[in-house]
């Protein structure tokens, strides 16, 4: 297969993927489908059960599109040898190796650097690439816990709660992804590469914001809040006549939102009367609201508060998310076609660009299925890449 850019924005820049799972495939995506000529390392074997997931699922579909797959044993001497020939005309390396494997590998930013001076090195961990904890294996529902994501998330009183997306994972790879950007800008001056690495736990802790920063600044525990706004009120999902619908009324809002309500008494309460109080009496203002949303359906009332400037909005199942008419428009839900699998849809980039806009031209490739291509492209002939398959190496 030829490579065909995703985009024209990455399309100078090579990049070895040596990543599996989630965090470290997301971030080698997010360089694929901005038109990076990613190619997936991986170990010869059986590869229908890669990074955890089978190779044909919705998860893996939706992680490797716009890659290209080699198969090449790291752990064989002539299998290293391919590699740094490899890495010689790559710009980016991308792995989630526990922290010790690639020093056993001999594939350390520090060892390949003197292959290729101009290398970024990108490396994703669990808890860091040294310290205490740099042995144990990360996963995500691990990190959301020890992240203090689990505390904060969830009604009161019912326990700590993951959330139902690979939060820390997704985090991770994204910012894996910021760094390798940054790092290839700051090679523009200096002409050098350089190792960069995040860890899900730095991840997840950055991913909460300014639940992190109440503890930094103030030593204030946030504490779970359920469907309500840790810090304001009223905004919460309230039931309606046929469903739930999300309410955020602005602080500046609360007159509006009470006449739009139409719960004009409400308004005049004292133990409303702020910000504060709205706050601290939460549960019985939460009660109040609640009576009124369940006289009209949940697209009356987006309608009507929307009408008037109040943010709301239905609560939806992903079926429901994806027939919205506005994320239709949106097209984040794009279609490429795979060999094995037929028109397949997958979740495309939430980034638009004016001049190097990206789309999906591969589906994730089969395993290996590049292999002797890919080889070729570095100067292998026809009789080394069949000699490199006798030995196993491929």
């Amino acid at each position: 297969m030829t490579y065909q850019p995703a985009s024209s924005a990455l399309s100078h820049i090579k990049v070895l993927d040596l990543t599996r799972a989630r965090s470290g495939p997301t971030a080698a995506r997010q360089m694929a489908d901005w038109g990076a000529q990613v190619t997936k390392v991986e170990m010869p074997g059986d590869g229908q059960y890669a990074d955890f997931s089978a190779r044909h699922s919705p998860d893996f579909q939706n992680l490797h599109r716009n890659k290209r797959s080699i198969t090449l044993d790291l752990k064989n001497p002539k299998g290293l040898e391919v590699f740094k020939t490899m890495v010689a005309e790559n710009d980016v390396i991308i792995e989630n190796y526990r922290p010790d494997v690639k020093f056993r590998l001999g594939i350390d930013y520090e060892s390949l650097k003197e292959v290729n001076p101009r290398l970024v090195y990108a490396s994703i961990s669990g808890f860091g690439q040294d310290g205490p904890y740099v042995k144990r294996p990360g996963l995500d529902p691990i990190i959301q816990g020890m992240g203090g994501h689990m505390m904060v998330t969830g009604e009161p009183g019912r326990g700590p709660m993951r959330s139902g997306a690979a939060v820390s994972d997704m985090t991770a790879g994204l910012l894996a992804a910021n760094g390798i950007c940054v790092a290839l800008l700051e090679r523009e001056k200096s002409g050098e590469g350089q190792w960069i690495h995040t860890s899900l736990i730095e991840a997840m802790i950055f991913l909460l914001d300014f639940q992190s920063a109440r503890w930094t600044m103030k030593k204030e525990l946030p504490k779970q809040a359920g469907n309500n706004h840790p810090t304001n009120a009223p905004t919460g999902v309230f039931k309606t006549k046929n469903g739930y619908v999300t309410i955020a009324p602005m602080t500046a809002m609360w007159d509006k939102f009470c006449k739009a309500l139409g719960a004009d008494d409400m308004a005049g309460k004292p133990e409303y009367a702020d910000a504060d109080l709205r706050r601290e009496n939460r549960e019985a203002l939460n009660e109040e609201i609640s009576a009124y949303t369940a006289h009209k359906e949940t697209l009356e009332w987006v309608d009507l508060m929307n009408e008037v400037g109040i943010p709301c909005g239905p609560i939806y199942t992903l079926e429901e998310t994806f027939a919205d008419p506005q994320v239709e428009h949106l097209g984040i839900a794009q279609t490429v076609v795979s060999e094995t699998l037929g028109p397949t849809t997958l979740v495309g980039q939430p980034i638009h660009m004016s001049q190097t806009p990206n789309q999906m031209v591969s589906a994730a490739p089969e395993f290996g299925e590049q292999t002797d291509a890919i080889l070729a492209e570095y100067g292998y002939s026809a009789d080394e890449i069949r000699s490199l398959h006798e030995e196993e190496v491929l």
